[in-house]
């Protein structure tokens, strides 16, 4: 990609971009898979994403449809060359349409990011709900390992009924030849919950012990071009027991017998502890980075630019849209649910002052202390981003040219870290930094 950069007189700076013929290609199929993700159609081996919309959908022209997002992919890149940090996302000027198999042509009147001042840098206050262990979700997991031992004992004998387990003997044949599968001298099965195919549990109710029934049912097999079709099976059931399920009572007998690895049942939940509140304390450090953001951006001095406020507005709305439509949504019908469109537009335009400010609150802390972002930072901006797979938004971001505003994000929690680090926090409820009592979210 060649990007000519020129100053202009009224501080913004024009890029003249030019896009190779395969830079071109890469963002039309980008867009194009975008597309796909967001109309939920799966891509399909040996085609491409066009020829697929095409059957699907009758569009015959998807490059046409997905035009706007393939030149919106190519900004971040001319960006990025002259490592532009703009104010918010540059409209390109396009001379002439984006097209496949040629060289593309636009420009960037960019306004780059501002700097301001704050009013004060000394080290912010405020008070913090102290961090609690989820001791719920330790007794959770307890629950569920305990289910997982579950035995079941003889009871009192009776007509089966729904819902009960019970101990059966079992030879099952289709076409005279037996099934190893569903033929077993002892075995546990719990009625009504659709373990088998429907109409089999049917076949058992009512059964009392030691009583013996043969019956046939319906299963799914593969016929000899292995399509998936039904046979009919037969079987021959005697009822051994009527069961009930014992699920046993985890303490540190249990502990010794059954997992060795732990001291007692204090050691386990010490170690379920530890695997669980993990994840939940970088939550709660964003909590408190959160609390001291709002604080720092008390100190902000100056005037945010219509400009900067506009155009950031603008891209917010866009994305909410976005975001809307792959939910399934009408905009019409997100409107309404929150209140019409005016409320949305009120609750965006708080939402994007806020936003703004906080981040130029930080931007000017960042530079004040002279600190300087890590890896460990870039990796926790992306966690931030996806908790699920922040490794893969990096690779995403650096991909799509969007460099900058990973580095813009990194150097933004550094300065947010720094800022916790150096705080005079208060915890609330008499708690403090080393007896942690919150709950997070």
């Amino acid at each position: 990609m060649k990007v000519i950069k020129k100053k202009q007189a009224d501080g913004h700076v024009r890029l003249d971009v030019t896009a190779s013929t395969a830079e071109v290609s890469n963002a039309l199929n980008q867009a194009s898979e975008q597309f796909c993700a967001q109309m939920n159609i799966q891509p399909v081996r040996g085609k491409t994403p066009a020829q697929v919309v095409s059957e699907r959908l009758g569009i015959r022209d998807l490059d046409s449809v997905v035009a706007q997002q393939a030149v919106d992919m190519l900004v971040p890149h001319a960006l990025n060359k002259h490592n532009l940090v703009p104010a918010f996302q540059p409209t390109p000027q396009l001379s002439t349409p984006i097209k496949r198999g040629r060289a593309f042509q636009f420009s960037l009147d960019v306004l780059p990011k501002p700097s301001f001042e704050l009013s004060d840098y000394s080290p912010v206050k405020f008070t913090a709900q102290p961090f609690m262990p989820d001791e719920e979700e330790i007794d959770r997991q307890i629950s569920q390992l305990a289910q997982q031992y579950v035995t079941f004992v003889a009871t009192d004998p009776h007509p089966v009924e729904k819902g009960d387990s019970i101990l059966i003997k079992m030879t099952t044949t289709k076409n005279g030849e037996e099934i190893p599968g569903l033929t077993t001298n002892s075995r546990s099965y719990t009625t009504g919950m659709d373990l088998m195919p429907v109409g089999f549990d049917d076949n058992l109710f009512g059964m009392e012990v030691g009583e013996t029934r043969t019956f046939t049912f319906e299963g799914p097999g593969l016929d000899e071009n292995m399509n998936e079709v039904m046979e009919e099976y037969e079987t021959t059931i005697t009822l051994l027991e009527v069961q009930k399920e014992v699920v046993p009572v985890i303490n540190d007998e249990w502990i010794t017998n059954n997992m060795p690895m732990y001291k007692s049942l204090a050691d386990m939940r010490a170690d379920f502890g530890k695997r669980i509140n993990a994840e939940r304390e970088k939550y709660y450090e964003d909590y408190k980075r959160n609390l001291a953001a709002a604080e720092l951006s008390k100190r902000f001095e100056g005037t945010i630019p219509d400009e900067i406020y506009e155009g950031s507005l603008a891209e917010e709305q866009r994305q909410l849209r976005q975001q809307v439509a792959q939910s399934g949504q009408s905009w019409e019908q997100f409107c309404e649910q929150q209140g019409g469109e005016q409320q949305v537009g009120m609750m965006l335009m708080v939402s994007m002052r806020q936003k703004l400010v906080q981040g130029f609150a930080m931007d000017a802390y960042y530079r004040h202390e002279g600190l300087m972002y890590t890896e460990e930072d870039l990796d926790d901006a992306c966690f931030q981003l996806n908790p699920r797979n922040p490794h893969g938004v990096r690779l995403q971001m650096e991909k799509n040219g969007l460099g900058f505003a990973l580095r813009e994000a990194a150097e933004r929690l550094r300065a947010c870290k720094h800022l916790v680090e150096h705080a005079d926090i208060t915890y609330a409820e008499g708690g403090s930094q080393g007896q942690p009592t919150f709950v997070a979210g």
